[in-house]
């Protein structure tokens, strides 16, 4: 993506500037940093997208972000943008762990910064989350995963499936997303994201990252997270399954929620709104 792409997820005045950032010696991650038009005091985004999400699909969430926020968006390690050298797993354990790197390299102050993580890119951030250092002021996550629920069957076939071959996996995928973990006439947006990000996934790091998480779970991370977190699910959302958020709200000992009800609306300028009204009662 070029800096004059990158210039549409910006609001109006706001700056974007992209840049590769070596986390260790074996990772390098693109970084997009935004910086508002005027600084409003606000603290800054370390936005961490979930898994294979394309930032197309957060235009209208960074437009409305970068009124007033700086953002640094980070591209995962799982993202086609990565640099991996032989060694360097995908799990959301290793997510999390970049994004604490990531935090100290900034060197934000604590209580100055918040993290904001959807679908896995949540989930690594609740891994994370004792050991960011400095604090971030709060968690905001967005469909959280407390696990990642594979059929045995798509086990055996993204374990045997030969990387070359991914076009021909991409149909059955789709359709298997489709008729069984979507509610297509309820949030037809959201189906056609994930469809444009299969499109453009590295079939290689999407095999291993698929590997890395289908055993993963955080439950037994959750009642250690002392900081603030705001969970935006969206109840028509099955992929995300939203019936755990209420095992997540009782492990969470500072934890609020908001049903945003679709998918897309969990990826509007309406879900801004409600992370500033939710900051600005924190003390």
């Amino acid at each position: 993506m070029k800096h004059t792409d990158t210039q549409h997820f910006c609001a109006p005045g706001a700056s974007v500037r992209e840049t590769l950032v070596e986390v260790n010696d074996k990772v390098t991650l693109k970084v997009y940093d935004f910086k508002p038009a005027e600084d409003k005091g606000r603290p800054t985004v370390v936005f961490v997208p979930g898994w294979i999400s394309l930032m197309t699909g957060w235009g209208e969430v960074l437009r409305e972000l970068t009124r007033d926020f700086p953002v640094k968006y980070i591209e995962t390690r799982d993202k086609l943008s990565s640099q991996l050298k032989k060694g360097a797993r995908l799990g959301a354990e290793d997510i999390g762990h970049d994004v604490v790197t990531l935090v100290k390299k900034w060197t934000l102050e604590e209580g100055r910064y918040i993290v904001l993580g959807s679908s896995l890119g949540a989930t690594a951030i609740l891994d994370a989350a004792a050991h960011f250092s400095p604090a971030p002021k709060a968690m905001i996550l967005v469909a959280p995963n407390g696990e990642f629920r594979m059929p045995k069957f798509w086990q055996w076939v993204i374990a045997g499936f030969w990387p070359p071959l991914y076009f021909i996996l991409r149909p059955p995928l789709k359709w298997y997303l489709k008729h069984f973990r979507m509610q297509v006439d309820a949030d037809r947006a959201q189906y056609d994201k994930y469809c444009m990000a299969l499109d453009t996934a590295d079939p290689i790091k999407l095999k291993a990252a698929a590997k890395a998480i289908w055993h993963y779970s955080v439950w037994d991370k959750l009642p250690h997270v002392s900081m603030p977190a705001l969970l935006f699910t969206a109840s028509t959302d099955k992929l995300h399954e939203p019936q755990n958020t209420a095992r997540m709200l009782k492990l969470l000992p500072r934890a609020e929620h908001l049903d945003m009800v679709t998918n897309g609306a969990t990826h509007s300028a309406a879900m801004v709104e409600a992370l500033r009204s939710y900051l600005d009662k924190l003390p």
